[in-house]
């Protein structure tokens, strides 16, 4: 996995997305922080970007923090829209960026207290857009999703983020891109393909020629 991975990240992709799943929030089960750990030692530059699908992820914050992520998101859904403010402001006290994701049935109102905090740490980077209910790859594109996005967009600041996940590939990208996101995930899409053909898939994905 570190040499895949080493290899799409030199193809040109800008990060590394960990989904991590606890068989409860989801209905599958996936990789912990020992994996993030291997692949810091395995690709020390790398840019590590967990997505917690669990019930209680504060108790994998520190875990994941040591293991090496650089950003950690965790679920609305999980956790109720009243504790995200701490919960953002303890993962940058922790020193890594902060997103906040939502499932393609959680209606975008549910994001908008959280664009304007009365402290600024509790400030997410990036907002996480699920555009299929979160468990398992290779699951059909919800497009309607796009419609959070365009909502979103206008009421972010530059430094904030807009990310894509689920069902993204050549085909739905553009519109993605289009609607604002500017961090779009790929599993199937990039590692379904022979070695050789990822680079031109990543390259293809970001908006450039295949």
């Amino acid at each position: 996995m570190g040499a895949d991975c080493a290899a799409i990240l030199r193809g040109g992709a800008d990060l590394l997305h960990l989904d991590v799943m606890d068989g409860h929030f989801v209905p599958n089960l996936t990789m912990g922080p020992d994996l993030c750990r291997s692949l810091r030692r395995a690709i020390p530059g790398a840019y590590l970007d967990v997505h917690l699908m669990v019930t209680d992820p504060a108790c994998f914050f520190e875990p994941f923090v040591k293991a090496g992520a650089n950003h950690i998101s965790f679920h609305v859904e999980a956790v109720g829209i009243s504790c995200v403010p701490a919960m953002v402001q303890r993962l940058h006290a922790m020193g890594v960026e902060a997103g906040v994701a939502v499932n393609p049935g959680t209606p975008v109102d549910a994001l908008l207290p959280l664009l304007s905090p009365a402290d600024e740490a509790s400030r997410p980077d990036l907002i996480l857009i699920m555009s299929v209910n979160p468990g398992f790859s290779g699951q059909k594109f919800i497009a309607s999703v796009l419609d959070k996005v365009r909502t979103l967009r206008p009421l972010l600041r530059s430094d904030q983020r807009i990310q894509m996940d689920g069902g993204i590939n050549l085909t739905n990208a553009p519109e993605v891109l289009e609607a604002g996101c500017d961090v779009l995930v790929a599993a199937s899409a990039i590692f379904g393909q022979p070695e050789s053909a990822r680079a031109g898939i990543v390259r293809a994905l970001r908006g450039g020629a295949a």
